[in-house]
């Protein structure tokens, strides 16, 4: 009985501590909340174009390192398919946890911009990067290069690659896609001004799906049997397409150029399937993204070549509160292998 006596007394003891310093744990070291009963700690969350692509995964990654060295909670959520609605309604879920800053790559600038503004008049810091809504629904965009400046850039590609004369098609993520639509608008007045021997027979569409890269590529070597050249301006339209052109056995007769990350086509440079492969550095979009949110919460606004730590110094339009981070990057079979991302 005494032993029995003993535990009982030891277990009541235990039970009683364990109590205490739960009291105390919730009451010293639960962290402070805000007005919107939030923690004292920002979250700032980045909406991409579409969950599972490298390169918005690439960004994301920059994002989150700065994320990290700010302090700041970060949350990476998008849409499972390059699809508009679905990113209006991550945006709302979003808008409803009471996020501090708000990044997104709009899929289509007019569908998205209701809910940015939404979020806009709920408090949030609103940005957008690599795809712009319209101006008045956000606080500023972070641009990867002008469009204008791209959009010429890889109309030079598409002419050198075929020689300045003959078909050739665009391979674009989606026809709502904002930037790109601002991008084939350039590589058309820069083939009317400098090209008048090269045709744009078609812009086809690709939703931001690899496969359907693939497939839509098919389709143009067969709908147009004196294509020359393609140009597929997304990370995952190019990859798709020279995996077309590797299993059609047309390395050579029909040359591909467009935006993509080295990692995606190094294999396809070096086979000959694709003739080069334009972009960034896409951590740095990200990086800067993040360092920027951090500016728009201490208050502060862009300057015109301010120096941004790790990415050097960017160009910032006062008049569309845009920053631009700098000239696109060309990978070849030369160089691919001096990159990593």
């Amino acid at each position: 009985m005494k032993a029995k006596k003993i535990v009982t007394m030891i277990l009541v003891f235990m039970c009683t501590a364990l109590l205490l310093t739960g009291c105390g744990s919730s009451s010293s070291n639960a962290p402070k909340a805000d007005n919107g009963g939030k923690a004292d700690k920002k979250v700032v969350a980045m909406v991409p174009k579409v969950i599972g692509s490298p390169y918005f995964d690439t960004c994301a990654e920059g994002a989150k390192k700065v994320a990290a060295e700010f302090g700041f909670e970060f949350l990476y959520t998008g849409p499972t398919s390059a699809d508009a609605a679905q990113q209006v309604n991550i945006i709302q879920d979003l808008i409803n946890k009471k996020v501090d800053v708000l990044i997104v790559a709009a899929n289509d600038a007019q569908s998205v911009a209701p809910a940015l503004k939404k979020a806009k008049a709920a408090g949030i810091k609103v940005m957008t990067y690599d795809a712009d809504s319209t101006p008045d629904a956000r606080d500023l965009f972070i641009n990867q290069t002008t469009p204008e400046i791209l959009g010429r850039h890889i109309m030079d590609n598409v002419a050198k690659e075929i020689g300045g004369s003959g078909e050739y098609a665009i391979l674009t993520a989606s026809l709502t896609a904002s930037n790109q639509n601002v991008w084939i608008k350039w590589m058309k007045e820069q083939q009317a001004d400098k090209y008048p021997n090269i045709t744009l027979v078609t812009i086809a569409p690709s939703e931001e799906d690899q496969q359907k890269a693939f497939a839509q590529t098919q389709n143009l070597v067969k709908a147009y049997p004196n294509l020359k050249g393609i140009a597929a301006l997304s990370t995952v339209a190019e990859p798709g397409a020279a995996q077309a052109i590797e299993q059609l056995n047309v390395i050579g007769k029909i040359k591909l150029v467009g935006l993509a990350t080295p990692n995606g086509m190094r294999q396809y440079l070096k086979s000959g399937a694709a003739q080069s492969a334009t972009l960034w550095d896409v951590g740095k979009l990200g990086y800067l993204s993040m360092y920027m949110a951090k500016q728009l919460l201490d208050g502060k606004t862009p300057t015109d070549g301010m120096e941004v730590p790790t990415v050097g110094k960017v160009a910032y339009k006062a008049d569309n509160k845009e920053i631009i981070m700098g000239e696109p990057l060309d990978f070849t079979k030369e160089n691919v292998d001096t990159f990593n991302f």
